[in-house]
């Protein structure tokens, strides 16, 4: 039978295979074996020059250990709180803005729209001082809130929320406008069901910078108290450098909450890449 011009060959198909393997082995490869150290017990040998992938000794007490030397719970609550803002700050922001941007008509547009796009030029470490400046000068130092307000709004976000927008039909603004909408209306009724992708993608990729920070949560706080989960578990490689079963589970607690966060919004997420952003 003869093959059509899109039909891969064997040979393709097994080099397409072969790649996603090896694509797999390097990103999920390293989360695997520091799940397999979480949970290997205290009589196995980590260190040996050929250590095995599947624990001969499979325990949680590991975990305990580690959120009974170091606060993690409190730490991860702090993470939680940061994360919570920027995610609301994000989802909201970003939308109004985005959709302020593609469906509304006003004086100016061209310069905000030329200004949000100039702030993606210059990397965030050029900012830290300036950030820090203004957090200080609103008394925030050593607060959670100073840690989540440079991120409670992400110019990218906007730029994305703006681009799914104007993916809308205009046709569907122009029926509503016809039945007496009003702009709220319109953006509730008609912009907020066909973005819902674009916007989990918002979130999920807030929820993961704002968990995984560590630079600025760094240079905001000083009481250990209010550390979050990034910056508190520093104290793993001090407390527990001898020991990476114990490195290997507090970095497994840090990493859970993500996938949580993913899972509950994949399909979303993933209905969003396939539509286009636009629904029906």
């Amino acid at each position: 039978m003869a093959r059509g011009f899109s039909t891969p060959s064997p040979a393709e198909r097994a080099a397409r295979y072969l790649l996603l393997v090896l694509v797999l082995l390097l990103t999920v490869g390293p989360f695997l074996w520091q799940l397999s150290t979480s949970l290997k017990g205290p009589g196995e040998d980590v260190w040996s020059r050929t250590p095995g992938f599947l624990p001969q000794e499979p325990t949680l007490a590991n975990y305990t250990e580690v959120t009974d030397t170091v606060p993690v719970w409190t730490y991860a609550a702090n993470s939680l709180v940061v994360a919570a803002i920027a995610v609301i700050g994000n989802a909201a922001g970003a939308t109004l803005a985005g959709f302020a941007l593609a469906r509304l008509r006003f004086r100016g547009a061209r310069l905000v729209l030329g200004l949000f796009l100039a702030t993606l030029v210059l990397p965030g470490e050029v900012t830290v001082v300036s950030q820090y400046v203004t957090v200080r000068s609103l008394g925030l130092t050593d607060t959670l809130a100073g840690v989540a307000l440079p991120g409670a709004i992400a110019m990218l976000n906007v730029l994305l929320m703006r681009t799914a927008f104007r993916a809308v039909p205009p046709d569907l603004d122009a029926a509503a406008l016809v039945d007496g909408a009003n702009v709220w209306q319109r953006l509730v009724h008609v912009g907020l069901p066909n973005v819902r992708g674009m916007l989990s993608v918002v979130v999920i990729f807030t929820f993961i910078g704002a968990w995984d920070d560590f630079l600025w949560p760094l240079i905001v706080l000083n009481d250990p108290g209010k550390y979050t989960l990034t910056v508190g578990l520093q104290y793993l490689n001090g407390t527990f450098s001898a020991n990476p079963r114990l490195i290997a589970a507090g970095t497994m607690i840090a990493f859970l909450p993500i996938v949580v966060v993913f899972a509950s919004l994949q399909r979303f997420f993933f209905r969003g890449v396939e539509e286009g952003a636009v629904k029906g």
